[in-house]
């Protein structure tokens, strides 16, 4: 066991490795002799060792005819069942695999009952085919997300649960697990702070807390939040503001038009204070297209190369970007930390990766959807560097401010 963990630590460092001489390859300059001496070593590498390993511990486990549960995989199996958060496997197809105690008091269902059956039965309608698409692109190694969903409405009122929520963020993971011959999907459940309709129009009183049982707020969680309102105030602001800020095409802007004054002077808020970077792309009228609107980058001084960058990303085609038409079309957010694919966000105009490019630790890609449903838009922000990487109660307050900003579009 030891071994194989061994051998799947040195194979996964192996391809980390090579998905960075990939991304450099596109960077201006690095295509030189040092790259491609780094790329033979690492084939050279794969030839004398990692496969003469993957022989060996073939062998040794055709040897060994393990075919039962191990004691560790026996062990894995309970602990899976007793992790005090809700946890399902999936297949690529949202159909559950397995599904623990705290997934099953979630949503209701028998473990029994749940197997084989999609998980998008217990999602509100609107919501199914975007998680559908999400799950199906986890299962192509197409990377790690995060998205909310909606639980099916009345779901917390049959199970008489009234602490159940009603939107939940859901993190999806690529797992193989032993035994499976195709690739699963790891859905962790958590829910957000907002729940929708809790004690507000049910005539149902929330239980008193004991007075022993309240412990003091953390003082940074309140700065937080106080700064998330803030921030959403003066979102709402710059909404309502009649004149379009000045500059607020940014440094590289799309040509746009005054109907995209309000999500311009939206960006310039963003910008900074909540994003290093904040792109806006715009869709267009009956074509379902999207088009560039604004790229604001950090503000640097002249010659650092952020102005280039910036223009870069403004003249991309943002139906290069797969993660930006995926919340476009499928309309869910995404949020990703680190993210593993450096092509999530397409291209710049010279191929340099838009991730790449930016250095971006974290990303955040919201649509900009009416309460119809119509998506206007999409809002990507990036943060960079050893800047603290996007939260889930962040992600929660861009969901709003997104709906503001759509509505505002609406009305310019």
């Amino acid at each position: 066991m030891a071994d194989e963990e061994d051998y799947g630590a040195e194979l996964t460092d192996f391809r980390k490795r090579v998905a960075e001489l990939r991304a450099t390859r596109a960077l201006p300059g690095g295509g030189g002799p040092a790259n491609l001496d780094a790329a033979l070593f690492e084939l050279q590498y794969v030839s004398d060792l990692l496969w003469p390993r993957y022989e060996q511990l073939t062998a040794e486990q055709r040897k060994s005819g393990r075919n039962g549960d191990s004691r560790e995989q026996q062990l894995l199996r309970a602990v899976f069942q007793r992790l005090p958060v809700p946890v399902l496997l999936l297949d690529r197809e949202g159909v559950v695999s397995r599904i623990n105690f705290a997934a099953c008091q979630l949503f209701g269902l028998r473990p029994g009952y749940a197997a084989g059956r999609p998980i998008t039965a217990s999602f509100a309608h609107e919501g199914r085919a975007a998680f559908r698409s999400q799950v199906a692109a986890v299962a192509r190694h197409d990377g790690n997300r995060t998205l909310a969903v909606e639980l099916m409405r009345g779901l917390a009122a049959e199970s008489g649960d009234a602490q159940r929520p009603g939107r939940l963020w859901v993190t999806l993971a690529a797992v193989r697990p032993p035994g499976h011959r195709r690739t699963s999907v790891l859905a962790v459940c958590q829910p957000t702070a907002e729940r929708p309709g809790a004690g507000a129009g049910t005539g149902v009183a929330a239980p008193p807390v004991p007075v022993e049982a309240v412990t003091p707020p953390d003082p940074a969680e309140v700065s937080s939040r106080v700064e998330l309102m803030d921030l959403v105030d003066d979102v709402t602001t710059a909404l309502l503001t009649s004149a379009p800020a000045s500059g607020a095409a940014g440094a590289a802007g799309a040509a746009g038009t005054s109907g995209d004054a309000p999500l311009e002077r939206a960006c310039e808020v963003l910008r900074g204070r909540f994003a290093d970077w904040v792109i806006a792309d715009r869709a267009v009228p009956g074509g379902g297209q999207l088009r560039r609107v604004t790229v604001l980058g950090p503000e640097a001084a002249p010659g650092t190369g952020g102005a280039e960058a910036a223009e870069a990303i403004a003249v991309q085609d943002p139906a290069g970007a797969p993660l930006i038409g995926e919340a476009a079309g499928a309309g869910g957010s995404a949020l990703q930390i680190r993210p593993e694919d450096v092509h999530a966000l397409g291209e710049a105009g010279d191929g340099v990766p838009v991730l790449a490019l930016t250095e971006a630790s974290s990303l955040l890609c919201v649509p900009l959807t009416l309460p119809s449903g119509a998506v206007l838009g999409v809002l990507t922000l990036l943060r960079t560097g050893g800047r603290r990487a996007f939260g889930l109660a962040e992600a929660s307050a861009m969901e709003r401010m997104s709906r503001h900003i759509a509505l505002a579009l609406r009305a310019a």
